[in-house]
């Protein structure tokens, strides 16, 4: 009986707190709960204590407008980083809209590209959209780039034919990770 009033009372509580403060109720504690089970003879007492939880680590830049200028890694990751980027991703392998993660415009886009070449090289496996039961997938056709008889192992590349000046340079990153780091000694080429 005394169970079933607390809990009612607790109930008009959240929601005369939703209705006044303005669409929020506010609960007074989230700490997790140890269960602490102590026996006296014939009687057994059940009793939940509050843990409290470790402090979390203070961000260098708490100025910063998103979390990764929070953390000073504006500059700092690559589309190899798939622990940092799989944070940003749903289960499907889609981006997170920028309303849940907090991004700000420039590091949303970054963090897209970065993922699109993080599915394109294989790194993020895991995050595929499910396919419906049953579905069977298409072969795919290699197809003959270069317009040859011959088969497309036995031809050089477009890009090594012809002279220096007249090499047509071929993308192989996306400009808005130009700032982003890179692995060796050599600034990072955006054609070849």
């Amino acid at each position: 009986m005394a169970a079933s009033i607390g809990l009612l009372s607790r109930c008009r509580q959240l929601v005369s707190g939703f209705l006044w403060r303005g669409g929020c109720a506010t609960i007074p504690s989230r700490g997790i709960r140890h269960v602490v089970e102590t026996t006296e003879g014939n009687t057994t007492i059940v009793e939940g204590k509050i843990v409290p939880h470790p402090e979390a680590p203070e961000p260098p830049n708490p100025s910063g407008r998103c979390p990764i200028c929070r953390w000073n890694l504006k500059h700092k990751y690559h589309y190899e980083d798939v622990l940092l980027l799989s944070q940003f991703i749903r289960p499907d392998g889609g981006m997170l809209p920028r309303r849940i993660t907090g991004l700000c415009d420039v590091e949303h886009r970054k963090i897209a590209e970065c993922v699109k070449m993080a599915h394109r090289a294989g790194l993020l496996p895991n995050h595929k959209p499910k396919l419906p039961e049953g579905f069977v997938p298409k072969v795919k056709r290699k197809f003959n780039r270069y317009l040859t008889r011959f088969s497309v192992n036995s031809v050089d590349p477009i890009y090594n034919k012809g002279r220096k000046w007249c090499r047509v340079p071929m993308p192989i990153s996306h400009p808005a990770l130009r700032d982003n780091i890179n692995y060796g000694s050599k600034p990072p080429r955006f054609y070849h």
